[in-house]
């Protein structure tokens, strides 16, 4: 069993950053691809970015892109996801997620453990 901790969400002005954090535990995630998506309220869970096993290979949704970086640091069994030049529709409920597979995946649907969420809130 893997368990997923994020860290890092809060309030933060239009234009501003926050770096989150994913640590996970009960097993080393250097074999499993992790994703981020988020969740609005009153809106289904979106895809925002993927990082296979290594690091090498990422993937993100088209409204992120130039935006958000998506890393991780195997030694420390973490995940990070910058967020810069924040937008009041980035306001959501953040994820992580993990992938009993190498290569990453935008669909929900293909990760096995999810952590329980930190909230992101952009004011204009």
């Amino acid at each position: 069993q893997v368990q997923l901790v994020e860290s890092g969400g809060g309030l933060v002005q239009a234009g501003g950053s926050l770096r989150l954090s994913c640590a996970a535990s009960g097993r080393t995630i250097s074999s499993y691809a992790m994703g981020w998506f988020r969740q609005a309220p009153g809106k289904e869970r979106e895809f925002v970015a993927t990082i296979n096993w290594s690091g090498s290979s990422t993937n993100y949704a088209d409204s992120m892109k130039g935006r958000f970086t998506i890393y991780r640091d195997n030694a420390k069994n973490t995940m990070y996801l910058q967020m810069n030049s924040l937008k009041p529709e980035d306001t959501a409920d953040y994820y992580c997620a993990a992938r009993s597979r190498p290569w990453g995946a935008d669909n929900p649907r293909e990760y096995d453990y999810w952590g329980q969420g930190t909230q992101v809130t952009v004011s204009s």
